[in-house]
């Protein structure tokens, strides 16, 4: 029996395109992780672009590092990063190889696995709060540093692979400044989102963040 088409995996030329096609573009898609406490899934309802270069917002902006490294190489792989010492979150890596663009993944709602996310979510107040917000999304995934480089290309039976999903109507996509992005890259549009989706999580403005003398961490 062949697969349904909502269950064909995306192919690497899905992701081999301009950062800003990508995007928006995967709203509605299925985000798979598979691992030995069984799979979940997760509709993609909120992203961001970071465009490489051009864009003073991305970790790639100031060219290659051992920490971006996986942005510079093929499309279609995870990048995951680790941040303010307690968050990991999970990106798709964009456009040809080289050029280091790649899209955040902000939020989702779970189509199957919700169980699995409650554990690691204890704080939601409910299902919409599980994935709303990129470290809570890659928390409910049980997605760290391990997986950063993962191939989501290599099969729906990988760690981790996006399949076509449900694409919403472009009438129902929204977009605007990213959050807490600032300096130059601020004014970019470059947040999408499903309308009136629960599961989004709220535009918050860029906040200069104050380092504390005793430690040079910053505060919350």
């Amino acid at each position: 029996m062949s697969e349904s088409p909502d269950r064909t995996p995306l192919p690497r030329a899905f992701f081999d395109r301009p950062v800003l096609e990508v995007a928006p573009d995967l709203l509605g898609r299925t985000l798979v992780r598979n691992s030995d406490e069984g799979r979940m899934e997760l509709r993609l309802t909120e992203v961001e672009a970071y465009a490489g270069a051009i864009d003073p917002g991305s970790h790639a902006f100031r060219g290659r590092t051992a920490r971006n490294a996986v942005m510079f190489g093929p499309p279609g792989h995870a990048y995951v990063y680790f941040t303010y010492g307690m968050w990991h979150c999970l990106n798709l890596v964009c456009g040809p190889e080289g050029e280091a663009s790649g899209v955040l993944l902000r939020a989702g709602e779970f189509l199957t696995g919700a169980e699995q996310a409650r554990v690691r979510r204890r704080s939601a107040r409910n299902d919409h709060e599980l994935a709303k917000g990129p470290a809570r999304l890659a928390t409910a995934l049980d997605v760290t540093l391990s997986m950063n480089g993962t191939d989501t290309c290599a099969g729906p039976d990988a760690p981790l692979a996006l399949l076509t999903g449900t694409p919403p109507d472009r009438d129902h996509i929204r977009n605007g400044p990213r959050t807490g992005v600032g300096g130059e890259g601020a004014p970019h549009p470059w947040r999408f989102w499903l309308t009136e989706n629960p599961t989004v999580s709220p535009y918050r403005a860029h906040t200069p963040r104050k380092r504390r003398l005793d430690s040079g961490e910053p505060t919350a």
